[in-house]
Parts: structure tokens; C-alpha cells; sequence
């Protein structure tokens, strides 16, 4: 082979690179903004231009009518339409019989389905929440409904005493609360943003297992949600994945503290589902295409609560009683590979 035949461009940290010569090539930055591009001190690497751009036009599913809430972490009976809690054709068996579960961010969303899931096997929850009343009482009728016990626990961080003064123990403790701010850049979040979300998303979780733990005996579980964003990311959601890979490596952490106790720690990692927290988080514009484009899954949809539930009766149960620091994934089939 001729080497007049080929262009050589040295780069200081690959080396030589043999590149065909009837190619046109630029040498550009390891960056895309021209602005940054232009400034010293960044590595140049060959590559070809683009030949052309093209529109590409597809057809994109609108699953949801245009809606925004104001506050987080947003009220079910506001949504529309109403998120999903639970399959009427789905029958307990008993599963968590007479067991009694904490459950935090349980008045809507995801925590009201597994607090449906689990009263339908059996077990009393106790339901911790911010201020969503309407939501709670809601919540409560229904597991009253279904034949089980439900106490409701509004701003109080004395959950796990009133738990105890009103059941006698704990079960099950699943943390499930969570609030979320999207931001288009690591520059629109404030200080106080990023502590609001971490106080919320990972302290709550942590100051709740060491309420709980000295009440949790063996054969006991803890669930801990966190996310799918935890092993894709989200660009517009820095500080709500950050907590959410802090959930994942304490969920690891701890079952490996709790398993000579016989305590197991657990976790879901949900993908997008309709829950209030979507309308409080995004746009309108951005909830008419939850799932389908924002949030896109292979499934091409967003989950509802119920779809979910079940893993956290799974969890709980004697059903994973050979399983601690794993994580299930209901997530509309994204691969994580977690």
C-alpha cells in the first residue's frame, strides 16, 4: 500500500491516525459548541463533516391531554386521567397476612398502589405524605374497603412512633417519596433546589430506616425506590438522578449491613409512570407525550401504578426471601443492565 495514498493526523492522545485521503476532513474539539470550540486549550480529533441535514417527520402517539401542576409533589385527583392504582382482576392470597407496612408517599401514584397491592394480601399499612389530604382520605377508604387497617400520617416525623403505638410493629418500610424539578442545565439549579431534593429524596430515606430499624426483625424488609434514571440518566433531571443513584448504592450498602440480621433491603427502579408527580414536573406540552416522547420507552408508553405494585408485594414477601441488594425494573423495557 501506497502511504501518499493516505493523510495523517496526529492527535496527543491517540497517536497516528491513517485516514483515506479522498475524504475531506476537519479537525474539530471534543465539544459541540462552536463557542467552547473556538476557546485554547481543548484536544483537536479528526473527523468527517456532516454531508447534509434532513427533517425527519414521525407520528407520535398524544396518550395524555395538556396539564401542569403547580405544586410537588402534585394531587392525583387533579390528574387527568386519573393514574391506574389497581387491576380488579388481580386476587391476594395472602402474602402479607396481617403484616403492617409503612409506606411513605402512599396517599397517591405509586405508593397508593402498593398500599392497595398489599392490603389486597393481607397486610395493615400505615400511610406517611405531605399535605395531600383529598388524596389520603381517598387512599384510606379504599384500603378500609378491601379489609385492612390504614393509618394516615401527615408532615410528621414521628411516623415509625405512631406506627408502633397504633400496630405493635413493622413489617415492611418502603420509601417511596420523592419530588423532582426539571431543569434544562446544570446552571438553573440553585442551591437551595439541589438541598430540597437530596433532603427529600435521600435523607428521608435515611432517617427512616434508623427510626424503623430497631423495630424490624428478622424476615423484615425494606423497599427503597429508586429509578430508571439512576442507570440511564436524565439531562433535564441532574439532581433528581443524583439522588436516585444515592438510593441504588444505600440500597446496595445497607443490605449487605442488614443481611446477618436477616433484615432484607431491596429496591424498584420504575421507569416513567402516571403519577401527579408527572404533571408537577413538566410542561403541558411536555405530559401530552409522557412515555411516548418525553420519557420515551420501548413500550411506547408511560406504566401505570398498578403495573408496578406487584414488585413491591414481591419484595416483601416470603416469595424473595433468597434475594437482598437487587433491584427490579419495571421500566417499559429499557435495558440498564443494573
Amino acid at each position: 500500500m501506497n502511504d501518499t495514498n493516505f493523510l495523517y493526523r496526529t492527535h496527543p492522545l491517540s497517536g497516528m491516525i491513517h485516514l483515506p485521503a479522498e475524504y475531506s476532513i476537519k479537525t474539530v474539539a471534543h465539544t459541540s459548541d462552536p463557542a467552547i470550540s473556538k476557546k485554547g486549550g481543548i484536544p483537536m480529533i479528526p473527523m468527517y463533516p456532516y454531508i447534509k441535514r434532513e427533517t425527519k417527520c414521525k407520528e407520535i402517539p398524544i396518550p395524555f391531554p395538556p396539564q401542569h401542576q403547580y405544586n410537588q409533589p402534585g394531587a392525583e385527583y387533579l390528574v387527568d386521567p386519573r393514574p391506574i392504582s389497581e387491576n380488579p382482576e388481580q386476587k391476594g392470597s395472602g402474602k402479607l397476612l396481617d403484616r403492617v407496612a409503612i409506606i411513605t408517599g402512599g396517599d397517591s401514584g405509586i405508593g397508593r398502589a402498593v398500599a392497595y397491592a398489599y392490603a389486597r394480601e393481607g397486610a395493615d399499612v400505615v400511610i406517611a405524605y405531605l399535605n395531600e389530604h383529598r388524596d389520603a382520605q381517598e387512599t384510606k377508604q379504599h384500603v378500609e374497603k378491601l379489609g385492612r387497617k390504614c393509618l394516615l400520617i401527615a408532615g410528621d416525623l414521628k411516623i415509625v412512633r405512631q406506627t408502633m403505638h397504633c400496630f405493635g410493629k413493622i413489617d415492611v418500610l418502603v420509601n417511596n417519596h420523592a419530588v423532582q424539578f426539571v431543569q434544562r442545565s446544570i446552571l438553573d439549579i440553585s442551591a437551595e433546589q439541589l438541598d430540597l431534593t437530596f433532603r427529600t429524596n435521600v435523607y428521608g430515606f435515611f432517617y427512616m430506616i434508623k427510626a424503623a430499624l430497631p423495630y424490624l426483625k428478622p424476615g423484615s424488609s425494606i423497599i427503597n425506590t429508586t429509578s430508571v434514571t439512576a442507570y440511564r440518566g436524565s439531562p433535564e433531571l441532574l439532581d433528581y438522578s443524583a439522588t436516585k443513584g444515592a438510593i441504588l448504592a444505600l440500597t446496595r450498602s445497607l443490605s449487605l449491613s442488614m443481611v446477618e440480621r436477616g433484615i432484607r433491603v431491596n429496591g424498584v427502579a420504575p421507569g416513567p409512570i402516571w403519577t401527579p408527580l408527572i404533571p408537577a414536573s413538566y410542561s403541558a406540552r411536555e405530559v401530552e407525550t409522557f412515555g411516548t416522547y418525553t420519557s420515551q420507552v420501548p413500550m411506547m408508553r408511560a406504566g401505570q401504578p398498578f403495573e408496578v405494585a406487584p414488585c413491591y408485594v414481591f419484595l416483601a414477601s416470603d416469595d424473595s426471601s433468597y434475594m437482598t441488594g437487587q433491584v427490579l425494573h419495571p421500566d417499559g423495557g429499557t435495558i440498564v443492565n443494573g
